[in-house]
């Protein structure tokens, strides 16, 4: 069975976030980590050499591969930042509770599996955002205490 590819690395964050091009996503960057840090009160690390995770779960899929994988996390990309935040829990009322921080965000777009995309934090709200991580982070645990 193949090795997963977006692991736990020795890299430093912050080294990864000094080197982050263009600048603007490189100055988007730390406001994302204090934000992320705060919420959830964990130090991050590299998960693969482009995304910063904070926290992490076991799980093993249907076909019986076994994963490993940040809790959440953001990956400050050349054209977009990518947040990795598990949208809802599976209850209706968790689902509903982020479709409607979505629906206050500011502009933004989706991905498949939990991708949020933004351009520019200046294009968001980040107190929304903020109540977006912890809903996400609160909804990992009940999904995936482990």
């Amino acid at each position: 069975m193949a090795e997963a590819k977006t692991k736990p690395t020795q890299v430093s964050v912050a080294e990864f976030i000094a080197a982050v091009e263009p600048a603007s996503k490189r100055e988007d960057a730390p406001v994302l980590d204090a934000l992320f840090r705060k919420v959830t009160g964990v130090e991050p690390e590299m998960w693969g050499p482009t995304i910063i995770g904070y926290g992490e779960y076991n799980t093993v899929y249907d076909s019986g591969r076994k994963v490993r994988c940040c809790r959440a996390g953001f990956s400050p990309r050349k054209a977009k930042h990518s947040l990795y935040l598990l949208p809802c829990g599976d209850d209706e009322g968790s689902k509903a509770d982020f479709e409607a921080l979505l629906a206050r965000l500011g502009k933004h777009s989706l991905g498949q599996g939990g991708c949020l995309y933004v351009n520019k934090i200046g294009d968001i709200d980040l107190g929304v955002l903020e109540e977006m991580i912890a809903l996400a982070w609160k909804n990992s645990f009940a999904r995936y205490p482990d």
